[in-house]
């Protein structure tokens, strides 16, 4: 099984820990988030990694080097360039993505205990293009999903901006982004979008004709490694509980 790790990131939100290195060495719990991502992965039979890199990208390559790649095989998209946001990185990584079965798309600051092999069989069953990793919690920005849990919207509910994928709706349910995602082999040769873009914007536009899924995370916990205190609080639970 493939996946791609969204690791590219400045981490800007992560202040002085990002200031000598890139926010997938970041550590949690004393494992970086990029090894924590890894192991994860590998446990649950992945075998061929994308790692894409920007912020001090030398060091991620030299990172994977040392650790003899987890023991998996590892493909690294090289951003240095240009960071191209969470959609861009998706093409620039393309020829590594193609293939014949879905692809887990995985930001590298995220922590859960979804089921990923349970996620990929839901995913085929549904005939998505891709399958969308959400959860009820509390979140400024929202995915909307009809009553048949396909994307149709994305709601900032601070700034009270909306983006349809093609009709607004007024019955619907919305749920927060965890990270995670499913893509078929089909989904990269229908992003019409170029150059550095959002996937959230990549999905809207597919969304009006094709099946975008959301999969409702109902695990007991998940984390985001996006701040220094939301590091300290998933470190309080691996500290006890080993996710």
């Amino acid at each position: 099984m493939k996946a791609f790790i969204l690791a590219a990131g400045l981490g800007t939100r992560l202040g002085s820990l990002t200031e000598n290195k890139p926010k997938a060495l970041v550590k949690v719990q004393g494992t970086e988030m990029l090894a924590l991502t890894i192991q994860r992965l590998k446990s649950q039979g992945f075998t061929e990694l994308i790692v894409n890199v920007h912020h001090y990208g030398q060091m991620v390559i030299d990172f994977l080097k040392k650790n003899d790649n987890f023991g998996v095989h590892i493909h690294i998209s090289d951003e240095r360039g240009q960071l191209l946001d969470t959609g861009g990185a998706l093409l620039k990584a393309r020829d590594y993505l193609m293939g014949e079965e879905p692809v887990l798309i995985h930001n590298v600051d995220v922590i859960s205990e979804i089921d990923f092999k349970e996620l990929l069989v839901r995913h085929t069953n549904d005939n998505a293009l891709a399958t969308l990793c959400v959860r009820n919690r509390n979140s400024d920005r929202t995915l909307i999903f009809d009553k048949h849990m396909e994307l149709k919207g994305w709601t900032n509910k601070k700034s009270k901006e909306f983006k349809w994928a093609s009709q607004p709706l007024t019955d619907y349910t919305a749920y927060a982004f965890s990270g995670i995602y499913v893509i078929s082999p089909g989904f990269i040769h229908k992003i019409k979008l170029t150059g550095k873009f959002s996937i959230i914007d990549a999905w809207l536009s597919m969304a009006g004709q094709h099946k975008i899924k959301g999969y409702i995370d109902q695990s007991k916990h998940w984390f985001d490694l996006g701040t220094p205190d939301k590091i300290r609080q998933a470190e309080l639970y691996l500290k006890n509980q080993p996710m």
